[in-house]
């Protein structure tokens, strides 16, 4: 190798060496120049990223036409002589300049976004206050406070606040259906009156507001038709229990304390206890949100609210609660996946929370495959209730049925409001069909009736 320049350099981090030669002096001023230009072409080029986003979100529709306006008047004017156009583009680049002072000003605005309430049920308003305060040490120029409320924007005018001034305003949310509602975060807006160019600053301040299904008062599950038959002895003998089942001769493995030592002396061996194990309080609600299993979203909404009165009633008879709604699975692993997911039921509030947010979804596993896996998933379960659409058919509501055990009663809950309030035995299943919310309660009291 000439003479030159060579330079070894080691990548922070990696274990291999990067080897940059460079063998003579002319070769070194050219590679210098091309990185040095290199370096300015990517500066240049970010800088005017930057600056076409900066206009982009500057520069609103008005600004835009008067813009273009200006432009082409301009270029019309000077190539074909028309005075007018000359003096309809000068008018527009004025309009443009006299705008820009009205976006001066740093954001000196601190601004406090409060609700009255967090939660509440479908249909019912709620209010909100935005406080907003010149925290600068000169005064603020008027301006704009837009608070995003899903999808829609509430605006606010800002007047001019001195050092220190706020002012309040407040947020009026109409009646909202269920569902989870971000609200904010507040925008401050600085524009001209004419509207052409605007500046924007959005503050951290987000609140989630969650609208809750409506629900309904529900007679206990331990009576009426939603029963599990607590503390009724089963099948099944175990050791230990509170039902006495019968006298059997001792085996080893056995546990000492179940000796029945009155047996034991009478027969010369030794005789141990055997109990017959008792039913668990434990109740799924299954929910599986597929959306071709619904007529309309009214129908939808229905289901929703039967399936969290019902797991409302659960929890506040104490019972140990699962509540199983389907989930997205995705288009390509379709009919390889299966997946549920479980709401929280640790309280009221975050039961409420959980039944906010569920929507109807378009690829989840049918109401049965929704059943086999909780059964699957889930402890023994003494009772099941199973919340579906008009459109699943009872053939289908039988066969979701089988996939739980045999000691497992099962309710299925079916939501059409075209129907007249009914309840029938199909065997171990027993089917409700409810055409308000108000039904529920009801059919619930008195039990099916045939």
């Amino acid at each position: 190798m000439s003479s030159g320049d060579t330079r070894l350099t080691r990548a922070a981090g990696t274990t291999s060496d990067d080897r940059t030669e460079v063998t003579t002096a002319r070769s070194r001023t050219l590679v210098g120049a091309a990185i040095g230009l290199t370096r300015v072409w990517r500066a240049t080029r970010d800088t005017a990223q930057a600056a076409a986003r900066a206009v982009v979100r500057t520069v609103r529709p008005a600004g835009v036409f008067v813009l273009a306006a200006a432009t082409f008047g301009l270029i019309g004017g000077i190539a074909f002589g028309w005075v007018e156009w000359i003096v309809a583009a000068a008018a527009a680049l004025a309009l443009l300049v006299l705008s820009v002072p009205f976006l001066a000003g740093s954001r000196s605005y601190g601004v406090d976004l409060t609700l009255s309430h967090e939660r509440i049920v479908a249909g019912s308003e709620v209010d909100g206050a935005v406080v907003v305060r010149n925290i600068g040490r000169r005064s603020a120029l008027p301006g704009r406070i837009d608070v995003p409320v899903g999808a829609g924007i509430v605006e606010f005018p800002i007047p001019l606040l001195r050092p220190g001034q706020d002012v309040a305003r407040t947020v009026e949310i109409p009646p909202q259906p269920r569902g989870v509602l971000r609200v904010g975060p507040a925008i401050t807006v600085r524009s001209d009156p004419l509207g052409l160019l605007s500046r924007e600053h959005a503050f951290e301040d987000v609140h989630d507001l969650y609208v809750h299904p409506r629900t309904v008062a529900l007679p206990s599950t331990s009576s009426g038709l939603v029963h599990d038959l607590d503390g009724n002895p089963t099948r099944r003998l175990v050791d230990a229990d509170m039902s006495f089942h019968a006298i059997r001769e001792y085996v080893p493995g056995d546990a000492r304390r179940q000796i029945h030592w009155k047996s034991t002396a009478k027969t010369g061996r030794p005789m141990v206890r055997q109990y017959e194990e008792s039913r668990r309080s434990r109740m799924a609600i299954v929910f599986p949100l597929r959306e071709g299993d619904f007529a309309s979203p009214d129908e939808f909404e229905l289901a929703v609210s039967c399936a969290a009165s019902l797991s409302l009633r659960a929890l506040r008879d104490a019972r140990d609660l699962d509540i199983v709604v389907g989930a997205e699975i995705p288009r390509v692993v379709r009919g390889r996946l299966r997946a549920i997911r479980r709401l929280s039921s640790r309280g009221p509030r975050q039961l409420l929370d959980g039944f906010s947010g569920v929507q109807r979804l378009t690829n989840t596993m049918s109401i049965a495959d929704v059943c086999r896996l909780t059964a699957e998933a889930g402890e023994r379960l003494s009772i099941a209730v199973v919340v579906a659409g008009s459109r699943v058919g009872l053939a289908a509501l039988r066969h979701a049925a089988l996939a739980f055990s045999v000691g497992t009663s099962v309710l299925a809950v079916v939501c059409d409001e075209r129907a007249h309030p009914r309840s029938q035995q199909l065997g171990n299943l027993t089917v409700v069909t409810v055409g308000v919310l108000d039904d529920l309660a009801g059919l619930l009291a008195r039990g099916a009736t045939g």
